[in-house]
């Protein structure tokens, strides 16, 4: 298995990236709010999981290791392969996906495209106890507190008719700008952020 890429960003695709791993070009699948975090030239670490199938070898990256095991627990239920279990990540954070399978948030796991009511039931028996408990050991904090922007975009996008999962995931690939914004010392523009937000959900 190949746990991680470490490298250069050679290109960047709408749901993939090429890292350049000692002269070779690696393809890595990744959802779109990672690929929006990185940067062609730049130096980047990502963890991994490599699927293989008879016809094929995929490497899936990840924006750090809880993603990457959270993907790999997705698929030991049945009827979740790799696309899929990337796709409830590029809707729903790792903790946000805890969240709803210990509370039985149906609506939840349907704001992902391909799952429908039945196959979000048949996925709160079968993994509701397999992800862990929400707000253990290394679950960030909740964000709302000290970042308020985060919550204003949010009511915003849903506002908008967008869902709370698609939201989620257009605040997780706008929040390196904002941050970026708040280590220089400033107070993140909330009009800009909502304009790029929409862009990625767009994109998406």
């Amino acid at each position: 298995m190949i746990a991680f890429v470490h490298g250069r960003v050679a290109a960047l695709a709408p749901d993939h990236v090429v890292i350049e791993v000692g002269g070779v070009g690696l393809a890595v699948q990744c959802t779109p709010g990672t690929i929006s975090r990185l940067r062609v030239g730049a130096t980047v670490h990502l963890p991994t999981s490599l699927v293989v199938r008879e016809d094929s070898l995929t490497l899936y990256g990840f924006a750090n290791e809880d993603e990457r095991q959270v993907f790999e627990l997705l698929q030991t239920a049945s009827g979740v392969g790799p696309r899929l279990a990337q796709a409830m990540l590029a809707v729903h954070s790792p903790e946000a996906l805890r969240r709803a399978f210990a509370t039985g948030d149906e609506k939840a796991l349907t704001a992902v495209p391909g799952i429908g009511k039945k196959g979000a039931q048949r996925l709160l028996l079968e993994l509701k106890d397999r992800l862990g408990a929400p707000g253990g050991p290394g679950a960030p904090a909740p964000a709302a507190a000290t970042e308020p922007w985060r919550e204003q975009l949010r009511q915003a996008l849903t506002g908008l008719g967008w869902s709370p999962g698609e939201a989620d995931a257009a605040l997780a690939a706008i929040a390196p700008q904002a941050e970026a914004a708040v280590a220089q010392g400033k107070q993140p523009d909330v009009g800009e952020l909502l304009r790029a937000a929409l862009r990625t959900l767009n994109r998406v």
